[in-house]
């Protein structure tokens, strides 16, 4: 069931994109989360034929696959809620297919962030069907490539497993991103988070655009996981690969301030996206709790599970609130990445505490494969590590305080 829609300020344009976004996380994502989530074999993930494709092709048609330009007529206060919003219902429909198709923009945002038109119109253009990849996480490295306010991140005693070098008008890249690419075996160009400086550690890096049908490059299997099994992820090699040096939109010089702004940008939608998650567990314990009898009456009828259904209640708005705040706030004036930390740690935790309650609520029908909700307990977890793990973020953020 729903619960009573409490926005106010909303124009009309605000709730018809919400409510055409529902419609879709309703009637596209959640029946193609699911379908995805029992193929045995990820490799059926990314099929030719497979459903993924299509949940691609009916989000570009519901035109929102631009959060950058969405809401363009409105002031930006509306406009950053709307963006939390969407992102919001996108994680209630599926968490996994949602950031699939967010990280899908992200090389399309690094070639507008270059300024450069030929840039923009070979990776941005009004028609590109580019799906790009967030290619950061390396097999030695992980959350620690994120912890801009760490000394790890300027040790260059820590060797980066990709590196890119300058060879005249050019920048050759060799060396290989891990398994946890978001994208990793389905995109069509990666924004490349690289070393191109060693002697300055993870602080000597650059960004650049890599189709990723370039000669050297080659994939590996999509990963086989316990929760968000319809998003792809899988390494990508690189040998010797070659791309132009105007392809490098992001040198050593502003790559910590760049590191820090995207983790700000996608811990934040992170927040959003799990918060719909716990929605969606919440939503689904409530409706069990209704029909379920024991004890001659409905389950909702005792007062352990209205307290239980209460306090996941209380936690999914708590975290709204702080997802919406830190959206209007960082996406309307100067962003502050320790707001964003804290909306993703505790948007992610709330929906993996929700989600577990909401099982616990299902007894052990919630164990089986014929309820959605152990799915969602799956999806949550993986939330936990994904994006920088919460107990890294969490040392980053308290430095920021």
């Amino acid at each position: 069931m729903s619960l009573p829609d409490i926005e106010v300020g909303l124009s009309e344009f605000e709730r018809e994109v919400r409510d055409s976004v529902h419609k879709f996380a309703e009637d596209v994502l959640r029946p193609a989360g699911r379908e995805l989530d029992r193929l045995a074999d990820p490799g059926d993930v990314i099929a030719t034929g497979s459903l993924l494709w299509s949940v691609f092709d009916r989000y570009r048609e519901l035109g929102i696959a631009d959060l950058e330009e969405l809401g363009g007529d409105l002031d930006p206060i509306a406009r950053a809620r709307l963006r939390c919003m969407v992102s919001e219902e996108l994680g209630w429909g599926d968490a996994g297919l949602a950031i699939s198709l967010g990280v899908a923009g992200f090389a399309r945002l690094f070639a507008r962030m270059s300024g450069r038109p030929a840039l923009i119109e070979r990776f941005a253009g009004p028609d590109h069907r580019e799906i790009g990849c967030w290619a950061v996480t390396e097999p030695d490295h992980g959350s620690d490539t994120l912890a801009v306010t760490e000394r790890s991140f300027s040790d260059p005693e820590l060797r980066a497993n990709c590196v890119a070098r300058r060879e005249g008008e050019e920048w050759v890249i060799r060396g290989q991103k891990a398994a946890w690419v978001s994208n990793g075996t389905i995109a069509t160009v990666a924004a490349l988070f690289c070393t191109i400086d060693p002697s300055e550690g993870f602080k000597g890096g650059g960004v650049c655009l890599v189709p990723l049908d370039l000669p050297g490059v080659s994939r590996g299997k999509p990963l086989d996981k316990l929760g968000q099994r319809a998003l792809n992820q899988g390494e990508i090699y690189f040998d010797d690969v070659r791309i132009p040096a105007d392809y490098m939109v992001v040198g050593k010089d502003s790559y910590a301030t760049i590191v820090e702004m995207v983790l700000t940008m996608a811990n934040a939608s992170m927040g959003a996206i799990f918060v719909g998650t716990a929605q969606a567990a919440l939503e689904l314990a409530l409706d069990y709790a209704k029909e379920r009898v024991q004890g001659g009456v409905p389950i909702f009828s005792h007062q352990s599970v209205k307290a239980r259904l209460f306090r996941m209640f209380m936690q999914v708005e708590a975290a709204r609130s702080l997802a919406r705040r830190v959206f209007v706030h960082n996406f309307s004036q100067v962003p502050l990445l320790q707001y964003s930390i804290a909306s993703k740690v505790f948007g992610t935790n709330t929906a993996f505490e929700v989600a577990s309650a909401a099982l616990q609520i299902f007894g052990g029908n919630g164990l089986t494969r014929e309820y959605p909700i152990e799915k969602i307990l799956r999806d949550a977890r993986a939330s936990m590590i994904e994006d920088g793990c919460n107990e890294v973020l969490s040392l980053v953020g308290a430095t920021k305080l």
